[in-house]
């Protein structure tokens, strides 16, 4: 079938650990590679943010970005980019002009109501099913972050009418079933596909890295504070007090690489804990590394640690675990599916340093109970998550998706005419602000 992808802003061709750069990106390019190995033709659009990118990249058989004119072409945050959605819509539905897709799969809410948009154009009628997987759900973040949450006003109440005048909604985790449902989307219309793991780069075998001490801690990702990488820097002082103190945390990510960490005020944030504490010389902030060279760092770990306040899903236990080492997870989100507490990891409650400090520590008094977490993981992730795995089950969602609508879906004869234009301009229009 043929397959389009909208991802407004996390390209599958862009570095991971930046602010706005991590899963997303990771899932987008992972999720159409495997489809196009299944003999589809899938197309990712995604907003120009760099005069220098072509328009259209070919990236593997069946697989091609393209690069679409909304906004200006540079980067910008991913909160501001709201009033570009109607361009990216007009880009797309351009593009599709000779030869429409056979399903439009939206990643992210704003890439919803862009994909809502193109599909209801007049000239496509009621051709073009419509999916959406949110990656991460405004309700979930307010409820976190508060004040401190970014995110435009609009999302409010367009992000579950995205939800709603979709197809079909595709979760990657039970508990934000839940979530969706609490957001009034219909639960028969949402199935579950959870994020994978590249089992080609992420493995037992391989090169592992010279640790500085000897047990070593990773946590991988953005360094923003819902991250809660402060907890495991807060854990590390009370091993201390314990009497362990040849630990060594290893931290990956931030605004670029570890030379440019002191333009990153997380990472600053950070490095003022860790001297606080009297812990920074335990603590190695590497910034963003190539991506080839994570498995070697979690390969070097006693334990790989995600310690969120919350995560929608979280692809790092998946490739900690395909290599083999134990997780110790927030039980929040989807770490609570793809971890299994005792067996492949440990749950910890989220923002508690001395639970994580007390899971820290078990991990470490224990080598062969945790090399069996290590092990557990290592089969979990390839009996699940590998991502032809992934891919199956998303094909089989669309077909069921094409199946049932037939033209004639509920959501179809909701939506009517462009929804996602009617919603994103009405949106805009509240809030005082224009399209662009």
């Amino acid at each position: 079938m043929r397959i389009s992808m909208v991802s407004e802003h996390a390209s599958p061709l862009a570095a991971l650990g930046g602010v706005d750069a991590g899963g997303q990106n990771v899932h987008v390019a992972a999720l159409s590679s495997a489809l196009a190995r299944r003999g589809h033709s899938v197309s990712v659009y995604t907003r120009r943010d760099s005069t220098d990118l072509p328009e259209r990249v070919k990236v593997s058989p069946g697989l091609e970005v393209v690069h679409v004119d909304a906004g200006p072409p540079e980067v910008v945050p991913k909160d501001e980019l709201l009033p570009y959605m109607g361009a990216l819509a007009d880009g797309m539905a351009a593009d599709w002009e000779l030869a429409p897709p056979d399903v439009v799969h939206g990643h992210f809410w704003m890439s919803g109501l862009a994909a809502l948009d193109a599909a209801g154009r007049k000239q496509f009628g009621q051709s073009i099913a419509v999916l959406q997987t949110f990656h991460a759900l405004g309700t979930v973040k307010r409820r976190h972050q508060g004040s401190e949450d970014t995110s435009p006003k609009e999302r409010e109440w367009l992000e579950p009418s995205v939800g709603r005048n979709a197809d079909r909604v595709i979760a990657t985790c039970s508990d934000e079933v839940f979530e969706l449902k609490a957001m009034g989307v219909d639960g028969t219309r949402v199935s579950v596909a959870p994020c994978g793991v590249d089992l080609g780069l992420f493995g037992l075998d391989g090169p592992v890295e010279e640790r500085g001490r000897k047990h070593r801690l990773v946590t991988i990702g953005r360094l923003v504070p819902r991250k809660g990488v402060d907890l495991v820097i807060r854990a590390l002082r009370e091993l201390a007090e314990r009497g362990m103190n040849d630990v060594e945390l290893v931290i990956v990510g931030g605004a670029g690489e570890a030379a440019r960490l002191d333009e990153d005020p997380e990472a600053r944030r950070l490095r003022a804990l860790a001297q606080d504490l009297n812990v920074a010389d335990r603590v190695v902030m590497l910034g963003q590394v190539p991506r080839e060279r994570i498995p070697t760092l979690l390969r070097s770990a006693d334990a790989v640690v995600c310690a969120p306040w919350y995560e929608p899903f979280g692809i790092v236990p998946l490739e900690a675990m395909a290599c083999g080492v134990p997780v110790i997870a927030a039980a929040v989100g989807g770490l609570i599916d793809s971890v299994v507490d005792g067996q492949t990891g440990l749950h910890i409650p989220p923002r508690d340093s001395e639970a994580l400090a007390d899971a820290i520590g078990q991990v470490i008094a224990d080598p062969d109970a945790a090399r069996e977490l290590g092990r557990s993981g290592h089969a979990r992730v390839h009996a699940r998550y590998s991502w032809d795995r992934i891919a199956l089950d998303t094909e089989k969602v669309y077909q069921l998706t094409l199946n049932q609508a037939s033209g004639t879906s509920e959501a179809r004869r909701r939506r009517g005419a462009p929804a996602g234009r009617v919603l994103w301009t009405a949106g805009l229009q509240a809030s005082g602000r224009s399209a662009q």
